[in-house]
């Protein structure tokens, strides 16, 4: 799969409820060894969710037991911290290394950045308004 190609699907996953689920069923859709199409994205999708259940399954009898453990905590603690690292590292590699190529990437992004902090603008909205102005801009300079 193109760098190209992966970079769209993450951007538009991004846009829906439970984007890495959305993505995992994009990928296996469009991945060129068989399954793809439709079987590939539900096998894909089937199969991100299937740790998760395995795993609500078998520890949900001793939820409240294992909630309670000091060391249960601190690891759930350091479990999410590692999530925020590794979801930085891919905003970093391969989206920023690929996407921000000049200063008017970079300024576009953060003016996207702007649009969903400041004001709060839905997703959709700013992904809409990002390729409209990524549009004028490949129309009008041909660099794009």
């Amino acid at each position: 799969m193109s760098d190209a190609r992966f970079i769209a699907g993450y951007g538009l996953a991004q846009t829906l409820p439970g984007p890495l689920f959305t993505f995992a069923a994009y990928l296996g859709a469009v991945q060129t060894p068989a399954p793809n199409g439709w079987t590939g994205g539900i096998l894909a999708l089937l199969a991100i969710f299937l740790p998760a259940w395995l795993l609500i399954v078998g520890a949900l009898p001793f939820w409240a037991w294992l909630r309670a453990r000091e060391g249960v905590q601190a690891a759930l603690r350091g479990i999410n911290a590692d999530v925020v690292g590794i979801l930085l590292a891919t905003l970093y590699t391969p989206v920023m290394t690929s996407a921000i190529m000049m200063p008017l990437d970079a300024a576009l992004a953060l003016a996207c950045f702007g649009m969903l902090t400041v004001w709060r603008l839905p997703p959709w909205l700013v992904v809409g308004i990002a390729g409209g102005i990524g549009w004028a801009l490949s129309a009008g300079t041909g660099m794009y």
